[in-house]
Order: C-alpha cells, then structure tokens, then sequence
C-alpha cells in the first residue's frame, strides 16, 4: 500500500505539472479525488486494512492529499496568470483608432407636428388639455349631441369596453371635461390619441388627433376662418389658398370642411389631390347648442366653435409620405430622415 501511495504521489504531482491549462489542470483534480478518482480508491481501500496498518496508511493518505491540493492551488495561480498574460497580449486596443460615433435618435415625425400646432396655437392664447383614452359614453358621445340612438354613431366605428366605456374615437370629450370643469372664457386644443376600427393605407385604428375649441360671448364663424386660416398659412406655408366647404357634425352647426391649396402641386391636380387641387385637412364648426345645454352653459348668452384634425395627416402632406402605416412601423431607415 505504501508503494502504491508513493507511485499515486509522483504521478498525481507530476500531472499537475504538465497542465497546460486550466481546464486540463481540473480534469487532473477530478481524476485524484473526484468520486472515483485514484486517492479516493485508496481512501475506499482502508477499510481492509488491519487496525496496526490503517492509522500509518491514514497517515500517509492525508499528507498525500494536503500535498496535492497546496499543489493544485499554486499550479492554478500560474496557469491564472499565464492566461491574463495571454490575453493582455492578444487582445490589445489600439487607443489611435477612431472612436464608433454613437448615433442620435430623433423626435417621430407625429411628435414633431404635434409639437408644431401645439406651438402655433399657444402663440394665439390656446392653452394645451388632456383627457383619459378609456372614455365613458356620456363624454364621447351623449355630451356632443350624438344619443344611443342616433345615426351620426355609425360615422365612427368604435372600440367598446364595456356597454358605457368605449376607447375614445376622437379627443372631443376633453371639451366637455373642460367645459364642465370651467367657464368661459376658453381657449384650449387638446392633442391625443383616439381609437377607430379601421385599417388601410391611409387609415389606422389608432392614431392622433388635435382638437380645439374657443368659448366665449360674440364669437363667430369669422373669427373660426380667421384662426384657422392663420393657422394654416403658419404650418405649411404662405400663398396656400383655403376654403370652407358645408358639412355635418352632430356638435357643431352650422358645420365645414377645410381644404387648403394642394401643397404638392400647388393647385394644379395631383395624385396626392386626386387631381382636384386641393386637400381635405379638417373639420369645424360653431358649437350646437345641445352641447352647451350638457355643460349647463347659456347657449344665449355663449358662443363659440370647434374644429378637429388628424395629426398623422398633417404629417403626410407635410413631409410628402403616402402610407400612413410607415409611422407606425418604427423602421430606422424613415424614422432617421426626420
């Protein structure tokens, strides 16, 4: 047994030795004291010894195995350091080298128009309201003159939550909330999303809208053309001519549409324009009456008008785009051209 040991002893150190790695330096431990490694044989083995020969043995075994972990451990201190060498060697930065510029995000382009007709309509005394997406039945329709039962639900296929909770299909209810909330007078426009069942190339069933609103006494359809129209001039440009076409809006009467001068081919008939030479961009109106009676203002003694548009169409006459579904698909090859 004391032959053995001391054969175990030589072959144990001297393979710790010729590791040439870490991982081939664990393979040596494993094969020494693993379950079934050489010592651990031996360790097994003592058991038949007789009671004079198991303490030397013992003995024996013990400083073999202390031996070989102090081993061990400093043969992996070097192969540790050899390895850290190696690396520092191959793995060098060459601090001369150009550094990779980073590169810079940019606002969407929906943020970009929003933030425009935000500021436009601020220099013209337009404070900014918000309002909750999930809206009750009340705000987005009954308020603005449109019951259960009334046709003018059908011009706008909408997302039911619930029999009296709906995703709100246009930023209107946040006129009534601030209606009910204050009174006149108001100057607000409130930027936001809204939510119709529709999908194609240049609809989707969510996207943004601003609306906006004035309250006040004396306020009339000229002075609706007038900021309108101002507004207009402002975000594409003077020398657009703008005109104001009768319409129907269940809260707004007497009630229009806006075109301005295509912008693309300045009036003489596009594809963009469907040759007419001129684009839809919104609609308005003065407020109904019945609208005024919900937020229990004095339709005598009140006036004032609306008007609606939809953000991501602003953003395709300005920048020329025509699929809406681009703004949506966050592909880095548009987005970076804004």
């Amino acid at each position: 047994m004391k032959e053995r040991l001391q054969q175990l002893q030589e072959d144990a150190l001297s393979a710790l030795q010729r590791a040439e790695d870490l991982k081939a330096l664990q393979e040596v431990r494993v094969q020494v004291l693993g379950k079934k490694g050489s010592l651990t044989e031996v360790m097994k083995g003592m058991r038949d010894l007789t009671a004079e020969e198991r303490p030397v043995i013992g003995h024996l075994v013990n400083t073999l195995k202390t031996q070989f972990e102090d081993t061990f451990v400093v043969r992996q201190s070097e192969l540790q350091r050899q390895d850290i060498a190696a690396k520092l060697a191959n793995e060098k930065i060459d601090v001369t080298l150009p550094g990779r510029r980073a590169k810079s995000g940019s606002l969407h382009p929906v943020t970009l128009v929003t933030d425009e007709v935000v500021e436009i309509f601020s220099r013209l005394g337009f404070a900014v309201a918000e309002g909750p997406e999930i809206e009750h039945d009340f705000y987005n329709f009954e308020a603005l003159n449109i019951p259960k039962d009334h046709p003018a639900r059908d011009m706008q296929d909408t997302f039911y939550i619930s029999d009296d909770r709906v995703l709100r299909t246009h930023t209107s209810p946040v006129q009534i909330r601030t209606m009910m909330k204050h009174k006149p007078p108001i100057r607000i426009i409130a930027p936001g999303t809204v939510y119709r069942r529709d999908s194609d190339l240049t609809h989707s069933p969510m996207f943004h809208q601003v609306e906006g609103f004035l309250v006040d006494d004396r306020v009339s359809f000229g002075d609706l053309k007038g900021i309108l129209t101002h507004f207009l001039n402002e975000f594409f440009g003077e020398g657009h001519a703008v005109r104001f076409r009768p319409s129907f809006f269940p809260f707004t009467e007497p009630s229009a549409e806006v075109d301005i001068e295509c912008v693309i081919c300045g009036g003489d008939g596009c594809r963009v324009c469907g040759k007419t030479g001129w684009l839809e961009i919104l609609g308005c109106g003065m407020i109904d009456p019945a609208v005024f009676n919900s937020v229990d203002y004095d339709p005598e003694k009140f006036s004032g008008f609306a008007f609606g548009m939809g953000l991501e169409r602003m953003a395709m006459l300005k920048y020329g785009v025509n699929d809406l579904r681009l703004f949506f698909e966050n592909d880095l090859r548009f987005l970076k051209q804004f």
